[in-house]
């Protein structure tokens, strides 16, 4: 294995760290806001936020990595509740809720982290190698 293709590892994998780092600021905006109301009626709520994902050849490896390819809003339905001493409560006494379910996030936030851990177990094998080749060198 050459120096340029361990390089390429590096590379490769850590596009795909900074993606899920990404991904992980964007769930915890969510789970953050998930109970936040709107502060007057007529006003929304907080709106969950979508991350998506592009792959990108890059022709300086010869190999595809991951990009961010935008944040976009979920247009899910906002639920209502009925809390009339609420400053963001409607004339029949509901609120817009924000259309965040913490479980969704949970889950979202749980694959983000098995991405993660698997780019960083092929970072530390990429390393390992290296350092087994160049302890057979010396």
């Amino acid at each position: 294995m050459s120096s340029s293709e361990v390089t390429d590892i590096f590379t490769i994998s850590g596009s795909a760290l900074k993606a899920q780092d990404q991904r992980m600021k964007v769930i915890a905006e969510n789970v953050a806001n998930a109970n936040t109301t709107p502060s007057s009626p007529g006003q929304k709520p907080y709106q969950r936020q979508i991350i998506t994902f592009k792959n990108e050849f890059d022709k300086a490896l010869g190999a595809y990595t991951v990009k961010v390819d935008g944040v976009r809003k979920d247009n899910t339905e906002f639920a209502k509740k009925y809390d009339p001493a609420n400053p963001g409560a409607d004339a029949q006494g509901y609120v817009m809720t924000p259309n965040v379910n913490p479980l969704v996030e949970m889950m979202d936030m749980t694959e983000a982290n098995r991405a993660y851990q698997a780019n960083l177990n092929v970072i530390s094998a990429a390393r390992g190698m290296v350092i087994n080749t160049i302890s057979l060198l010396q």
